[in-house]
């Protein structure tokens, strides 16, 4: 007897979790989905690199580079928007950084790296003339290239830990909504008022639902699977 009462109980815990695996599911998906409107969340972390590269982004002075700060900006967006590998969009960025990397800008960028900005000034030229680079030179470009990187790590992680916070975020919003739905047209009656549900425990089971709905849709499976087991061992005992 008390085994099939526990059975009867682990049934139901199966039944909660795959409707809120289900419902997690969903949400996820519909916030997914939303990324057909000018990228949606995937905006999401974007201004964190931007805000780190644009010093490295300045134009050398009276004269307008073939592709400028604006065009960098513009591709960088579009590899995060994509979800194109972070290492390969930090790779990217450093390039095009040193693409733009010039005799008129290398007091900038040097000043924003906190490097030697004369020493930088003649690596640049030393690059433009394709001239051998001296001991010296080769030390400031390594020291501008380690700043760089880890500015850029910095900036892409906080930016991808933004992006993965606030998708997540959302998808409960839409999941906790979706559960104050599911609820009333189960245990909603069309002959009772709407504010009789929104009042009840009912209601408050399925905002319950729809909160943990998000965290347990990835580990839903190994739940059930984990107490389907013990069932079994319990009733070989």
């Amino acid at each position: 007897m008390a085994t099939d009462i526990l059975t009867g109980d682990i049934s139901n815990i199966l039944n909660f979790l795959s409707a809120a695996a289900a419902l997690g599911t969903a949400a996820m998906g519909l916030v997914d989905s939303s990324k057909v409107f000018c990228g949606g969340p995937s905006n999401f972390g974007f201004g964190y690199i931007k805000g780190a590269i644009s010093p490295f982004l300045a134009q050398a002075p009276g004269g307008a580079a073939a592709f400028g700060s604006a065009k960098v900006l513009q591709t960088l967006n579009a590899n995060w928007l994509n979800g194109v590998a972070i290492a390969d969009q930090k790779a990217k960025a450093k390039a095009l950084i040193h693409l733009g990397l010039t005799q008129g800008n290398a007091a900038t960028l040097a000043e924003a790296a906190g490097v030697d900005g004369a020493m930088l000034k003649t690596a640049a030229a030393s690059i433009a003339t394709s001239t051998a680079l001296t001991p010296s030179q080769i030390g400031v470009l390594g020291q501008f290239d380690a700043v760089l990187s880890a500015v850029l790590d910095a900036a892409y992680e906080r930016g991808d830990q933004k992006y993965r916070n606030a998708c997540k975020l959302l998808a409960m919003l839409v999941a906790t909504v979706l559960g104050g739905l599911g609820g009333w047209l189960v245990y909603g009656s069309g002959t009772e008022p709407v504010s009789q549900y929104f009042c009840s425990w009912k209601f408050g089971i399925s905002l319950l639902i729809g909160i943990s709905a998000t965290p347990l849709a990835p580990m839903a499976k190994d739940l059930a699977t984990s107490l389907q087991t013990a069932v079994s061992a319990v009733r070989t005992i």
